[in-house]
């Protein structure tokens, strides 16, 4: 199984010559024994993110190299699953929904004023956004199969947010998803294989963990209004048949 570590404000997600495709500002292929998740402080304001990133590895004592994610969620709410060859860790937030209405196709694109992230200290009565996971398996994927199992992490997290808050996600959602190139091979990574089936639950029960540790349902916005941030994506495209 990949391992997880949480420390000084990081969780690791780490298996020896891990291969890795992370969304988010550290984003694409990375071949690296983990990932991480980042927990950033109140007014956090740094643009230099790679170095920051690098600095909070340092401080935890983690020396692997590895895709990295930042988040205003405090990592002592992260929590984790596990089904077959998969591990899932997810830390959660949904101050800074994101909508996409269907029914009338929504109005014009409302905006958050800021980034929505602000880590919750022990005094802290918000709840920042940003829903991120980490998520590995020890099957071995290529790199068009590891996309694939991005794709099926974020439809997981996307059904379970909509069923449970209404929304699709926040403006600030980041994932990064692993395998093992040493373990045993699989072609696909979809919602109807072992490994997309595993993923799916893996993420649906973290996800839903990580919401538990930090709000109750009725603390859950309402409406994206209702909310301290967020987006409602209006307007409409120009349909064609090819």
């Amino acid at each position: 199984m990949f391992e997880t570590a949480v420390t000084a404000g990081v969780c690791r997600l780490a298996r020896p010559g891990g291969r890795w495709l992370a969304t988010g500002f550290d984003g694409g292929y990375h071949t690296a024994d983990a990932a991480y998740n980042v927990s950033v402080p109140t007014g956090f304001e740094r643009t230099d993110l790679d170095a920051y990133a690098a600095d909070r590895l340092a401080e935890a004592g983690f020396e692997s190299d590895g895709p990295r994610l930042l988040t205003g969620v405090d990592m002592r709410h992260a929590r984790g699953a596990r089904r077959e060859s998969v591990t899932a860790v997810a830390t959660a937030g949904i101050t800074n929904p994101a909508a996409l209405p269907v029914d009338g196709h929504g109005t014009d694109d409302e905006h958050s004023t800021d980034d929505g992230d602000a880590a919750d200290g022990e005094t802290d009565s918000r709840h920042p956004g940003t829903v991120n996971l980490l998520v590995g398996t020890t099957r071995a994927l290529d790199d068009g199969a590891l996309a694939t199992l991005l794709a099926t992490a974020v439809e997981a997290k996307t059904a379970t947010l909509q069923q449970v808050a209404g929304v699709s996600g926040t403006t600030t959602d980041a994932v990064a998803v692993g395998c093992d190139p040493s373990g045993d091979p699989t072609d696909f990574a979809g919602s109807g294989t072992a490994v997309g089936a595993a993923t799916r639950v893996c993420v649906r029960d973290a996800l839903l963990a990580g919401l538990g540790a930090r709000y109750d349902e009725s603390d859950y916005p309402e409406t994206v209004a209702d909310a301290d941030h967020g987006v409602v994506t209006g307007g409409e495209a120009t349909t064609f048949r090819p």
